[in-house]
């Protein structure tokens, strides 16, 4: 097995190089109104999967994926912005690539419709195989550098066959791709891929960005590799168990506390923009500051030693709160 840092190398090589982005479902609840975007891939960073992730509040979501391109992403959210179709989108798309050339990207997109949700995907023939996409009535799948198109095919199956919310049948999907190499590049580490993310907007959403959603969870390898939508579930089941009377009476929940592997952090009231994470010494053991303002952070903990710990959160320079949590 290869060493993280080797790995992580590669990685860096690799996104540099191809900027792929692997599997990934965009998906809309007619009923509800929500609008849902999830997906993972073998790169091991923060915005790793995430940043192909582009939902239009009221109307749809956007994937596009293989040599991603934020021209091409941009130009897709302005299109649907303007009221184009799903399919009106990628024409426009592959008539009017960034750099002229459309046969490697891979596109999935959905739409409410007010109430007639259509959908549409695109795999250019030069993407990396294995490759393919899936489309019905309210969603779209698509992947790429697959061990097998049984990725792309099972997603589609757990997606069909699970009953729930939006959100139970787009995990399900992710769970339906897990297995060692569904990102190809990930088979030596025995790990589906490096980073994962679940988003599902709610029609009294009011900010897409990244941590502004109702639901809005992306976890990625920090230290030893572990698989990321098994720790995407586990977010999501602390996402669940957080009751919404908790939310009233706090501004801010973490869970699970005592935790041993993933914490979700949820704010109701405040923007987090930044953490620390200092032990009971007063050592700060890890910080971070946030690309943008986040009512959902997530924090891998599994590395750190058992202890009681103390997580300072941040909106600008101003400390919101200090929390304790208990690892162990």
């Amino acid at each position: 097995m290869k060493t993280l840092s080797f790995f992580l190398l590669f990685l860096s090589i690799s996104l540099s190089t191809f900027a792929q982005h692997t599997f990934s479902i965009v998906a809309v609840d007619p009923v509800t109104g929500e609008i849902g975007s999830a997906g993972a891939t073998c790169l091991a960073f923060e915005d790793g999967a995430l940043a192909i992730s582009d939902i239009v509040l009221g109307v749809g979501a956007i994937h596009t994926q293989s040599f991603y391109l934020p021209a091409n992403q941009n130009a897709a959210r302005v299109r649907m912005e303007a009221g184009d179709s799903p399919q009106e989108i990628i024409d426009w798309l592959v008539a009017n690539d960034a750099q002229g050339d459309p046969s490697a990207r891979q596109y999935n997109v959905v739409d409410l419709n007010t109430g007639s949700p259509r959908s549409a995907a695109f795999t250019g023939p030069n993407c990396f195989a294995e490759f393919i996409h899936i489309t019905g009535p309210n969603y779209a799948i698509a992947g790429n550098i697959l061990i097998s198109e049984d990725v792309v095919n099972d997603m589609e199956a757990a997606f069909l066959s699970t009953s729930g919310t939006l959100a139970d049948k787009l995990m399900a999907a992710l769970q339906g791709a897990k297995r060692p190499g569904a990102d190809s590049r990930c088979l030596d580490d025995g790990v589906s891929s490096l980073s994962a993310f679940l988003r599902v907007a709610d029609p009294t959403d009011t900010d897409s960005s990244y941590g502004n959603l109702t639901l809005d969870l992306n976890v990625w390898v920090t230290s030893t590799v572990f698989e990321p939508i098994d720790a995407l579930q586990e977010a999501y089941d602390n996402f669940l168990s957080v009751d919404g009377q908790d939310l009233i009476n706090n501004d801010i929940v973490i869970a699970p506390n005592p935790a041993s592997n993933e914490v979700t952090i949820r704010s109701s009231k405040q923007m987090i923009t930044g953490y620390q994470l200092v032990d009971i010494s007063g050592k700060i053991i890890t910080e971070r500051k946030a690309a943008a303002p986040q009512n959902h952070i997530y924090l891998d903990v599994a590395s750190y030693p058992k202890g009681i710990y103390f997580l300072n959160l941040y909106e600008n320079e101003n400390q919101l709160s200090t929390e304790k949590l208990i690892i162990r």
